[in-house]
């Protein structure tokens, strides 16, 4: 077992998150198909995760509480899905690569236990980000 693994992430569109961003950013449904990871169950196992844990995923350019899950389609080992959205984009590197595109997949993240911490909504997430969110 080990503390942190480093997957290679991708962050695309899902059936689950298109469904859910028709009801809605703010909706549960949405908060439940993208603040998630998907992940491999070899790499689950190697960070002794329990089924649905909290997750920290960090990357060059910041970090997010997701739960991770096993994949629902084939996720190889090393690899770690987010469905596009707030939470992915807390981890997204803004390069382009002369695209005009921030670079959504192929970038390295690390991925640990995240007990005692809890996800962000979407609202907190996006205020967050441009250091607008007041807490309760």
């Amino acid at each position: 077992m080990v503390d942190k693994l480093t997957l290679n992430m991708i962050t695309q569109r899902s059936i689950e998150e298109g469904v859910a961003m028709e009801k809605g950013k703010t909706t549960q449904e949405y908060f439940e198909a993208c603040s998630i990871i998907e992940m491999n169950e070899e790499d689950i196992r190697k960070l002794g995760l329990l089924p649905n844990q909290l997750v920290k995923v960090t990357s060059e350019c910041g970090s997010v509480i997701v739960k991770a899950i096993k994949g629902r389609q084939t996720v190889y080992p090393g690899l770690g899905h987010i469905p596009q959205g707030v939470w992915a984009n807390q981890i997204v590197p803004p390069r382009t690569q002369a695209t005009g595109e921030p670079q959504y997949s192929g970038f390295p993240a690390t991925v640990e236990s995240a007990r005692g911490e809890r996800r962000k909504s979407a609202l907190e997430c996006v205020q967050g980000a441009v250091g607008l969110w007041r807490s309760d």
